[in-house]
């Protein structure tokens, strides 16, 4: 048989996850401030968000609403939906409305577990990285260290069908996803150094959102 044969693979099913690059400017403003913050033992007292959210880490605080204008964070996160809604979907959000954005520093042996978000779109991403992660404990050649890893989970793995989504994080990169997806971050070893995080949850329009019409 000589006929060519085109090959498309088409993964429709499962939800939709945007990955952009968070400019750098954004980055740096983003930085700056929570390096500013951590200094300031009255503010982060108040911002703390660590007894609410379920990561075992160093520290979890809420970023304000002010802070979010002035770095310009809020207006990328409703650009990056909007666009994101509009490719999906074909529709044009009216709303959105961030429920809370918050910062996680992360430090070696450290872990966040499974969990998932409120409101209607969450996300995550990376605004510090340390150089290494660490490594196996056991010669284990053929499989990839997880170490410092965020992981997204969605129903489970059968035949032509992966439930996990594995990301190596990298300073700017930042994954927007529905509030309902499942994930978690791995523990890490072998270093002193900082993995930043930043993350948000947003309500937009619920005629949008609603996809049962009811």
């Amino acid at each position: 048989m000589n006929d060519k044969i085109n090959f498309e693979v088409h993964r429709r099913f499962g939800p939709s996850i945007l990955k952009v690059k968070i400019p750098e400017n954004i980055i740096n403003n983003l930085n700056n401030y929570v390096d500013q913050t951590i200094s300031n033992d009255k503010k982060i007292q108040k911002q703390n968000l660590g007894e609410g959210l379920v990561g075992d880490v160093t520290q979890e605080f809420s970023l304000e609403q002010d802070i979010m204008e002035k770095t310009g964070w809020g207006n990328f996160l409703a650009s990056c939906v909007s666009n994101w809604i509009n490719m999906e979907m074909k529709k044009k959000i009216t709303k959105f409305k961030i429920r809370k954005s918050w910062i996680v520093r992360q430090f070696k042996n450290e872990y966040n577990p499974t969990h998932w978000h409120s409101g209607h779109i969450s996300g995550a991403g990376f605004l510090k990285v340390p150089n290494t992660f660490g490594k196996h404990v056991q010669n284990k050649q053929n499989r990839v260290y997880r170490g410092g890893n965020l992981q997204l989970i969605h129903g489970s793995k059968m035949f032509l069908c992966e439930s996990t989504f594995t990301i190596v994080p990298k300073v700017g990169d930042f994954y927007f996803f529905p509030n309902y997806m499942m994930h978690t971050v791995f523990p890490f070893k072998d270093t002193n150094e900082e993995r930043r995080s930043i993350s948000f949850n947003a309500d937009i329009d619920n005629e949008i959102y609603n996809v049962y019409g009811e």
